[in-house]
């Protein structure tokens, strides 16, 4: 007797992992949402991305600090402040308002990742992130990535997963750069829509 060909067993190979990962959704008791139109997110939500750059003299308030020194490169070019090839890693305040937290206060959520300036030419950087939340309104975490071109009014990352209440999320954050106070603070806001999203039955 003959065994299957290999195209055959990996059609099968594909089936059963299907199968699994449909139960395993099942099991948790989750249903998949797409939503049907750009209009019409199955989840959407604002807040308030506030970036404390570490200066020197804030310890007690910085929630960001240079991981690298600049490159040689950049400091060819960093007349025009585009910090070629500076990262910056984060774990900075995410807030419903515009106002930062309280001395004490938890804010809605945390910023935690990096972002590194990538164009001589122009200020520009690239983020990765997790957005953590831990509060009464929600816990999970979504994960976002995209280029920031600072020049834009708007630009859009990609959020690409998430756990918690937004397990497996997809969908797009857009940005504006809400308020900047010189190097060392800026506030965004993040327009998050959800186009996939996992609900509890």
């Amino acid at each position: 007797m003959q065994g299957l060909a290999p195209s055959s067993k990996l059609s099968l190979t594909i089936v059963v992992v299907v199968l699994l990962l449909g139960m395993a959704g099942a099991a948790h008791g989750l249903t998949r949402v797409v939503a049907s139109s750009p209009d019409e997110p199955c989840m959407n939500m604002t807040l308030y991305y506030h970036n404390i750059l570490y200066n020197g003299n804030n310890t007690a308030n910085a929630a960001a600090a240079a991981a690298t020194k600049p490159t040689a490169l950049a400091t060819t070019y960093w007349k025009n402040s585009t910090f070629f090839g500076t990262l910056i890693v984060f774990n900075d305040p995410v807030t419903v308002g515009k106002a930062l937290p309280l001395t004490g206060e938890e804010p809605a959520a945390r910023a935690q990742g990096f972002y590194f300036y990538d164009k001589r030419e122009s200020l520009t950087s690239w983020f990765g992130f997790s957005i953590v939340f831990n509060s009464t309104a929600h816990k999970g975490t979504l994960n976002l990535v995209g280029a920031d071109l600072m020049g834009d009014a708007t630009r859009d990352f990609s959020v690409v997963g998430g756990t918690g209440d937004f397990f497996m999320a997809r969908g797009v954050a857009t940005i504006r750069t809400d308020a900047i106070e010189g190097l060392y603070y800026f506030r965004q806001q993040m327009d998050i829509k959800l186009y996939e999203c996992y609900v509890w039955l």
